[in-house]
């Protein structure tokens, strides 16, 4: 038996723990469904007694005497009729109670889950794939919460089961006994079955995500899957796990086509029991027909509250499964810790922020330092271009600067506040970044720039205009409310560039990070965009522009050369030109390497 198995055993404990979960939460909801689904119950009991009355009181005197009085028969009907709509008030109190109560926890699961990805810092994020992110927050809450559905009809079902076996005692001693030797089989049957689907049931809640994972991944990677030829190795590669969970489900739609027909059939053999037994003492006058009829009822109505169980102890692997893996999300650390420091205000404008990085350090792996005593300044308002070769810990260092991650030693300081004394939210509202890659959502113009925010359509146009970017919004067929599609793949690469800088320009933050942001923008317009951004100094934010381009970072008032992790060099882009040849290098060898290959023309 595999460790999915063996750890599918456990599962019915745990799977009652998460149950409570739910339960202490919601406990009203839950009360409600759960006196509905006793009602249901105890109606459905009194359906036997029903039948029993009306056997002895209706039924055998109407064939001795050949006539059915009137009021007996609207007596029947009553009761009949009576007990019909008690317990259809408490099927719709029992399925109400507990969709509402799956679906509350669900809500409730899915903004903690998503409240948890936005504290967790991108270390946390950089470690987890995004096909088992989404899994987390849908397949694995809708599993965690799968046996609420179930759980108030099994509560209520125990009652009618309790209550049935006290109405055949009553109605007949020697035949309920009979009757109730049927019970340790069908316990026997549910407890083999759930050692046996367990497992399984776990392994495919398991093979669930993994597809989920494969899909996402082979989506997402889309352009690299088809520009490589590799459609076929992909989709063998989700096929492979596709069928290894098809082959999972079948073994255990195979354990339960054997228990189902055998559950169904083993209170059947009961019903024959009873009856053989009780045609006898009815004979010998030991009892009455009513009192067969009843006990026999019961006994057919009894296994249900056996199956019902059994459906909630089904749905256990599938729901401890998914919960565990949500809660390895609640439960992560390295959430950030925020202070209660603010920035500076910059004024009647916005004016730009001293920064001061000093002694940085950053490692993603133990040992293996990016950035190692990284010390550099930018005085307000003052540009400096970061330059360095591949792995030199340039992208780092932006992310560093806008605090998506911490470092492990050194600090970086905002106008002489420490980023981690600083509040929750200060920080976006001085600091904009503006990455390489940039992402639109499939909305508008508008919509893109502003994220929600209150902002005026003239304050729009002027960060368009900072950026280059209202020349081709004007043009397009409705402007500002012009839809990009999915990841703006109706622009091209250098116009998704400068709708992105205008996101960040709109935010009038006073330190801007530009991580090679204009890459795709010819020359031409990116010396327009810098130029717009360095215009009138003083009230212009502080800008930190990751560059390759001569042009670019001649525009710099500083340089840091950045090798290895360090700062190799400091100083203008002419001084660093004369006195460092790896330096020097560095930028000719990009000038003739990919300058000449193709980038958007044209504002």
């Amino acid at each position: 038996m595999t460790d999915e198995q063996e750890q599918g055993r456990g599962s019915t404990s745990a799977g009652f723990r998460v149950l409570w979960v739910a339960i202490r939460r919601e406990p009203w909801i839950f009360t409600l469904s759960t006196l509905g689904s006793v009602l249901f119950g105890a109606l459905t009991v009194a359906d036997a007694w029903v039948l029993g009355w009306s056997t002895d009181h209706v039924v055998l005197p109407a064939f001795e005497d050949g006539e059915v009085g009137a009021d007996m028969l609207l007596a029947v009907l009553g009761l009949f009729l009576g007990v019909a709509i008690l317990r259809a008030v408490g099927i719709v109190a029992r399925r109400l109670g507990a969709g509402v109560m799956q679906y509350r926890m669900q809500a409730h699961t899915r903004r903690a889950v998503t409240r948890q990805y936005l504290s967790l810092p991108m270390a946390w994020h950089q470690r987890h794939p995004t096909g088992q992110l989404l899994s987390n927050a849908n397949s694995d809450v809708e599993a965690a919460w799968g046996p609420i559905a179930p759980l108030p009809m099994a509560v209520g079902t125990v009652a009618m089961m309790a209550i049935a076996v006290v109405q055949m005692l009553l109605a007949d001693l020697v035949l309920a006994v009979v009757g109730l030797t049927i019970f340790p089989v069908v316990i026997a049957v549910n407890v083999a079955y759930q050692r046996l689907a367990q497992g399984w049931m776990t392994r495919a809640q398991q093979l669930r995500a993994e597809v989920s994972e494969i899909a996402h991944e082979s989506f997402d990677g889309a352009m690299v899957v088809k520009t490589l030829g590799r459609e076929g190795e992909e989709t063998e590669r989700f096929a492979a796990r596709a069928r290894e969970l098809r082959d999972v489900n079948i073994k255990a739609g195979r354990i339960r086509a054997a228990f189902d027909p055998t559950l169904a059939a083993l209170p059947n053999l009961g019903v024959l029991v009873v009856l053989a037994v009780g045609v006898s003492r009815v004979l010998s006058g030991a009892t009455d027909a009513g009192d067969v009829v009843t006990v026999a009822y019961l006994l057919t109505i009894v296994s249900f509250p056996i199956r019902s169980i059994g459906w909630l102890l089904g749905e256990f692997p599938r729901s401890v499964v998914g919960y565990r893996r949500v809660r390895s999300v609640l439960d992560a650390t390295g959430e950030m810790p925020y202070g209660d420091r603010t920035v500076p205000a910059g004024g009647t404008g916005p004016r730009g922020a001293s920064l001061a990085v000093e002694c940085l350090a950053y490692s993603y792996e133990p040992g293996q330092r990016l950035l190692d005593g990284v010390d550099f300044s930018v005085a307000p308002g003052r540009t400096v271009a970061v330059v360095g070769a591949t792995a030199s810990g340039k992208s780092t260092l932006t992310m560093l600067l806008s605090r998506l991650v911490d470092p492990d030693g050194g600090r970086i300081l905002l106008d002489g506040t420490d980023l981690r004394d600083l509040a929750r939210g200060e920080l976006a509202d001085a600091v904009a970044t503006v990455p390489q890659t940039p992402f639109l959502f499939d909305d508008t113009v508008r919509g893109n720039v502003t994220l929600g925010a209150d902002v005026s359509d003239e304050e729009v146009w002027a960060a368009l205009r900072a950026a280059q970017a209202d020349g081709f919004v004007a043009a397009l067929p409705h402007g500002l409310d012009a839809r990009l599609g999915e990841r703006g793949t109706s622009l091209s690469g250098g116009q998704r560039q400068r709708i992105s800088l205008a996101r960040a320009l709109v935010r009038r933050p006073r330190l801007l990070v530009l991580d090679d942001a204009t890459s795709a923008v010819d020359p031409e317009v990116e010396a327009r965009i810098l130029a717009a951004l360095r215009d009138e100094t003083d009230a212009g934010p502080t800008l930190v522009v990751v560059a390759y381009r001569k042009a670019t970072i001649a525009l710099a008032d500083e340089v840091v050369h950045l090798q290895d992790g360090r700062v190799a060099d400091r100083g203008t882009h002419a001084e660093l030109l004369r006195r460092s040849p790896a330096y020097a290098n560095l930028v000719n060898a990009y000038e003739q390497e990919h300058e000449p290959e193709g980038q958007e023309v044209g504002a």
